[in-house]
């Protein structure tokens, strides 16, 4: 098999909190030791109730937050920011599509040069080139290069989170983590907007890291699932046999309290 595009070995997050005027000072284990592989053109869903260390573990996956130990390796390099610079290479490397589409574009910025400000921090392409790729991108995520010199707050939900998913594709990273990328969406537009990542995965052989509550959606998606609970992993399982056959109880407890997540809901959803 082929080298993974992301791997974590171990890591863990903690947190040390202060007590109060006479309590004492204490350390939060938002991660205990997690492990998993993710490989060129798939899915991996991360999957647990709030609080289970989800967003925590994607910080850390994007190399926005170091972690406290262990090894996160990306195409087989070692990389801890704690540690070493983070460099316009290793920027490129990992990109992240956050939950809330109207809080994730600058409102007063065009979305050209939102798509273009990656390109302009991190590359040494010419103003012409960067116009042609912001068009380019426009396209692929179903807008249009008509769309480039308008302000954010003239699209909708759905094509502010295609305007996302277009910034974060700007550098063609290897993996791209989406953190909740459709809660915020109606479910019409839910559909689309994963019918969109299916699209760019397969044309793209794009890698994923898709953080989500909703079962339903990770049925849809995923290759693989891993089930967090309180910072630990408890399942990781093909998406099959999890759906088949989830064996930890937090897992079948997980699954029970989703309805939507059998067969039959999906693909009435995702037909509208």
């Amino acid at each position: 098999m082929t080298q993974p595009v992301l791997k974590a070995e171990n890591i863990t997050r903690d947190y040390h909190v202060k007590g109060g005027l006479w309590g004492k000072s204490k350390t939060v284990n938002a991660l205990k030791g997690i492990n998993f592989e993710v490989h060129e053109g798939k899915t991996l869903a991360i999957v647990g109730e709030s609080g289970c260390g989800k967003s925590t573990l994607a910080r850390i996956l994007t190399l926005i937050d170091p972690a406290t130990s262990g090894d996160l390796k990306i195409d087989g390099q070692s990389i801890n920011i704690a540690k070493t610079k983070l460099t316009p290479e290793l920027r490129q490397k990992v990109q992240i599509v956050f939950q809330n589409p109207y809080g994730s574009l600058n409102p007063r910025q065009k979305i050209g040069k939102v798509l273009e400000e990656p390109l302009l921090l991190n590359t040494k392409k010419t103003a012409g080139e960067r116009k042609k790729l912001a068009d380019e991108m426009l396209v692929k995520v179903g807008l249009g290069p008509e769309h480039y010199h308008r302000y954010p707050h003239m699209f909708s939900g759905g094509q502010r989170q295609r305007i996302a998913i277009a910034r974060a594709l700007m550098l063609t990273p290897r993996l791209l983590v989406l953190d909740e990328p459709v809660s915020a969406l109606d479910l019409s537009v839910q559909a689309q907007i994963l019918n969109l990542l299916a699209d760019l995965q397969e044309e793209l052989n794009l890698t994923y890291v898709f953080i989500s509550h909703d079962l339903s959606v990770v049925k849809y998606i995923a290759d693989e699932v891993l089930v967090m609970y309180f910072g630990e992993v408890v399942e990781h399982r093909s998406r099959d046999e999890i759906f088949a056959n989830p064996q930890h109880e937090y897992t079948q407890t997980l699954f029970a309290a989703t309805p939507r997540a059998d067969v039959e809901s999906i693909r009435e959803r995702l037909s509208n």
